[in-house]
């Protein structure tokens, strides 16, 4: 079976029609908690203990790595149901890393590692790149940071 992978590289990825608004709120900061609009979320936030924090609570980090983990793992699954495949068994792993930048900021970086247990690792490789051009976040994140993909 083969699986036809477009190429989006001058395409306007914004979207034209808003379908949906999260809204969450931090209080605190990196030392407070977060709130959903709609009741939700209510987490403490805390600094990691590698960034001098007590760990105590999730970080923007590990929230990071939730939602673009689930995003990009549901793009994978449209992906692959629009080419005819049953992806059960499938997952996608983020790991998210934050360090200082040479513009005296912060910048982050992006791993995440997929696995796809049933399919060949060419076409799970194929599948792999076209979902990088579905997910929203991928979209987002695209020339901004570093995001590596490992087929496991």
């Amino acid at each position: 079976m083969s699986e036809q992978v477009d190429t989006f590289d001058t395409v306007d990825t914004r979207p034209t029609k808003i379908m949906y608004v999260a809204e969450a709120t931090a209080h605190g900061g990196r030392d407070g908690y977060v709130t959903s609009h709609d009741g939700q979320i209510e987490l403490r936030v805390a600094m990691p203990p590698a960034l001098g924090g007590d760990g105590r609570g999730t970080n923007p980090e590990q929230l990071f790595a939730a939602g673009y983990s689930s995003c990009f793992h549901n793009a994978l699954v449209l992906v692959g149901r629009r080419a005819g495949l049953d992806l059960t068994g499938s997952t996608v792993a983020a790991k998210v890393g934050i360090g200082p930048n040479k513009a005296r900021g912060y910048g982050l970086a992006v791993a995440l590692n997929v696995s796809l247990p049933l399919v060949d690792q060419d076409l799970a490789s194929r599948l792999v790149a076209a979902a990088h051009q579905v997910c929203p976040y991928s979209n987002a994140t695209r020339d901004n940071i570093d995001v590596s993909i490992v087929l496991s």
